[in-house]
């Protein structure tokens, strides 16, 4: 703790100096109130609609996962936004957004929302958290400035340096949309504001609004509230810490206050106990977490003593999770032979998970026994049917072994079920490569950019397709489909426009 600030992360930095993370970047939940939701009005949606929120998030997302910081891991989304989307299904007057939370490799303790929906979430918020209430409490915080509309606030507000900020925003999305430069490229003017990670915070009201109904989301959803006083404490002592450090970012627009503390205090002793069982997979993924956030040799030598600790004093599944994270870690390092051994520890006592399954089938890839690696899976799979990182790992023992045609057929059958999970149109393309079958890989490809937010790049893939294929009415189709992804771009376009100028 002492060598952690609460401030923005450097992937946070980089969208809000090359986009729009500043807008709510190192919100936490702390601050309750006795009585009711308090009403900041509606945002003008003249100004900034929903639909245009979500525009605004998209294209800043499709440069974001560029980042190196950015998580793909599917055991750690699949978690973390079911996780948000189950807090939102109970928010006292709805969302207006789907809730996307995805992970960004960074020590610090944080999270910030983005325009449509969008929250992201420091590796180091979940690690520092001791329990799965901890954790919900700062994404329901997050997911009530989402749902109260304070980007579209903050953004229309009369500011004259907000507006600049829209307009520099606007240009460099415009120039990522037309392919004639990306995100970073072009947002000097944007880089160049003063403080502007300053000009959009938020009003102790807006905190306020944001506190009150992340707590009622908290609560109904089943989850204990003292997690949001136990996180209040940890972020409260990570600031005393760093007093006289030259302050950060979350203390400057966040103070701490004694009275911000006994406003949670007071809701939570009005309710009766709470006992919440933390879910198997929030020690699993915090395991993986703590790995994957550690870069350098002190750093790795940190997380591996604090895993192998736990081992030594943690019970139950929490001992489990924690070789299970030395495991992955001596996987990550290629040694496959010790991550066979820790994982066995991991199973001991009958513990088991999708997580380990998955861990197990890239172990037997590794060490170049596919077909071992397809049994894991397929009994793996019968048992967690709706693990993405286990279906994942099937459909890559299933190309591994030469049964594209029966991943094809798999990832079909995944689409239905998870239709936005953009990498299985990924890996539908490598199949059908692989099976000849050139024009079908560019069509799943331009779904993949599609659902990604890269729309030039779907329609090139298209446009491939089509000088591909001698059939008339597959050509129509494809010509079809570029006119729509075309309008599409267009109509972006256009919307970016108004805010340009």
């Amino acid at each position: 703790m002492s060598e952690q600030k609460v401030f923005t992360t450097h992937f946070a930095t980089r969208l809000v100096s090359a986009s729009m993370a500043l807008l709510m970047c190192c919100t936490v939940p702390v601050q309750a109130q006795p009585v009711g939701i308090p009403s900041m009005g509606v945002a003008s949606s003249a100004e900034l609609s929903p639909e245009v929120e979500r525009t605004l998030g998209d294209a800043i997302m499709e440069q974001g996962r560029r980042d190196a910081t950015y998580i793909t891991d599917p055991d750690v989304n699949q978690y973390l936004t079911q996780l948000g989307r189950t807090l939102a299904a109970n928010a006292p007057s709805g969302i207006g957004q789907p809730i996307t939370v995805f992970a960004v490799r960074d020590p610090q303790i944080n999270a910030f929302a983005l325009p449509g929906g969008y929250i992201g979430v420091n590796t180091g918020l979940v690690v520092a958290a001791e329990n799965e209430s901890e954790l919900a409490s700062v994404i329901a915080h997050e997911i009530g400035h989402v749902g109260q509309r304070h980007i579209a606030r903050g953004m229309t507000q009369s500011a004259q340096s907000n507006h600049i900020l829209l307009a520099s925003l606007a240009g460099a999305l415009l120039a990522a949309l037309s392919g004639s430069g990306d995100l970073a490229m072009g947002v000097a003017a944007f880089g160049q504001a003063a403080a502007v990670d300053r000009q959009l915070g938020f009003s102790r009201q807006a905190e306020r609004e944001a506190d009150r109904v992340g707590f009622e989301m908290l609560r109904k959803a089943g989850f204990d509230p003292q997690g949001m006083v136990q996180m209040f404490n940890q972020l409260s002592n990570a600031s005393r810490l760093n007093e006289g450090t030259g302050g950060n970012v979350y203390t400057s627009t966040h103070p701490l206050s004694i009275q911000r503390m006994s406003d949670i205090q007071n809701r939570v002793r009005e309710m009766p106990p709470v006992v919440h069982k933390d879910s198997d997979t929030f020690w699993y993924v915090r395991a993986k977490m703590r790995v994957l956030q550690a870069r350098g040799g002190q750093a790795q030598r940190s997380a591996r003593e604090s895993l192998e600790r736990s081992t030594q004093n943690a019970k139950g599944v929490e001992q489990s999770a924690a070789w299970y994270g030395l495991a992955f870690e001596a996987w990550q390092k290629r040694d496959a032979a010790r991550a066979g051994q820790l994982l066995q520890n991991a199973r001991k006592g009958g513990h088991d998970s999708p997580e380990m399954a998955s861990l197990a089938v890239a172990l037997a890839l590794n060490v170049g026994d596919p077909a071992q690696a397809l049994q894991i899976a397929e009994t793996a799979w019968r048992k967690w049917p709706t693990s993405q990182g286990l279906a994942l790992a099937r459909v890559e023992a299933m190309q591994k072994t030469g049964h594209d045609r029966d991943a094809l057929e798999f990832l079909l059958a995944l689409e239905k079920k998870w239709p936005d999970m953009s990498v299985l149109y990924q890996l539908q393309a490598q199949s059908y490569e692989r099976m000849g079958q050139q024009v079908q890989a560019r069509r799943s490809m331009s779904v993949f950019y599609e659902l990604v937010g890269a729309l030039p790049a779907a329609v090139e893939q298209l446009r491939q397709a089509r000088a591909m294929s001698k059939d008339f009415y597959v050509q129509s189709e494809l010509d079809a489909r570029i006119r729509t992804l075309k309008d599409r771009l267009e109509a972006d376009r256009q919307l970016l426009e108004r805010f340009k100028s």
